[in-house]
């Protein structure tokens, strides 16, 4: 099933701008292996650290609530996103895996949130209409569904998840993410159309960031 953002579904057209009751998870502990001794989270991207960008899209969103796990380097993350209306959770167990971000994450969306959009903090190109398009769409659906956006019929991230689910997350393990758990919950996925190539999009190696990034 899929349905397109074109005017993202929202249950009160009437105030399209209202905050809603998903949090923003924004994963941002990864130690870049692949980017050699940068971290790109820090690194500069179009004038700001990388991690920001995702940070603030979350910000700007509906979301109701922004959470950052950090993990890696955590102090130089917590000072690029300083001064930003969210809360930063330290996840020591970051080493094992993409897994334990996603889990730590989960596990601080505060209790009147009913669900959850998980963003990575190497995807800049997500906007905040993005993230209204799921939330919108979540929303329509009964806040039941694993919201997915899709572009050119292709899904991506990011992935808003039901409070339902949340206690699934438990079984994750490994550097994996969720993928286990699409797999499991596949009748439950409502595909989003949106108009963004950047669902498909992240910056995994030093040339990604540009000729005049600063780490």
């Amino acid at each position: 099933m899929s349905v397109s953002p074109d005017k993202p579904p929202v249950s009160d057209p009437s105030s399209p701008a209202r905050p809603s009751a998903v949090a923003a998870v924004v994963l941002a502990a990864g130690r870049s292996t692949r980017m050699g001794e940068i971290n790109k989270l820090t690194a500069d991207y179009g004038g700001r650290a990388l991690v920001r960008h995702a940070a603030e899209a979350a910000l700007a969103s509906r979301a109701g609530e922004v959470v950052v796990v950090t993990g890696h380097q955590a102090d130089a993350v917590r000072g690029v996103l300083a001064g930003l209306d969210l809360r930063m959770i330290d996840n020591p167990d970051f080493k094992a895996g993409l897994s334990t971000s996603v889990k730590t994450g989960i596990a601080a969306v505060g209790p009147g949130m009913t669900g959850a959009v998980i963003l990575l903090g190497d995807m800049p190109g997500v906007s905040p209409a993005v993230i209204d398009a799921l939330i919108g769409a979540f929303e329509a659906a009964g806040g039941d569904k694993i919201c997915q956006p899709r572009y050119d019929g292709k899904p991506g991230n990011p992935i808003l998840w039901p409070r339902r689910l949340f206690p699934a997350f438990a079984e994750l393990s490994g550097d994996i993410g969720a993928k286990p758990l699409l797999k499991r919950f596949n009748q439950d996925i409502l595909g989003v159309d949106v108009g963004s190539s950047a669902i498909h999009m992240d910056i995994d190696e030093p040339g990604d960031l540009g000729p005049n990034s600063r780490a």
